[in-house]
């Protein structure tokens, strides 16, 4: 299989910088894959699993959010968060969702309150992901 360039980046740091031969990716529309020659696409990412396809095998990564930028040679994500699964928080994450949950009481009816509800229930949904054993991706 054909390999592509790939950048993982946050705010912090340089997640991942290297060759992938596909790379799986939560977008706000919809999961989706990337593989080399990709027509050019910028899209908005949800907290998900983001999943890197290499000689090496797979590697995955947590991503709260972002925008991927897909060239037929090459693809860049900008999160706003990524660490790689196995280092993530679940605890931590877990705390951020409890938090989250308390606030929406708090909030007014209206847009800023749909944008939290919709964003807790994909922290919710990633969460459950997070939990699961790692042979179930």
């Amino acid at each position: 299989m054909a390999a592509f360039h790939f950048e993982l980046t946050s705010p912090e740091k340089s997640v991942f910088s290297g060759p992938a031969e596909q790379v799986d990716l939560p977008g706000r529309d919809g999961d989706f894959g990337v593989l080399a020659g990709h027509r050019p696409t910028i899209a908005s990412l949800r907290p998900g699993l983001l999943t890197v396809s290499a000689g090496k095998g797979v590697e995955r990564y947590v991503v709260l959010g972002g925008l991927a930028e897909v060239t037929p040679a090459q693809l860049t994500v900008l999160a706003d968060i990524a660490q790689a699964f196995g280092e993530f928080d679940i605890a931590g994450f877990r705390g951020q969702i409890d938090e989250m949950e308390h606030s929406l009481k708090e909030m007014s009816p209206g847009d800023e309150l749909d944008r939290a509800i919709i964003r807790l229930d994909h922290y919710k949904t990633l969460h459950q992901q997070l939990r699961m054993p790692a042979t179930a991706f």
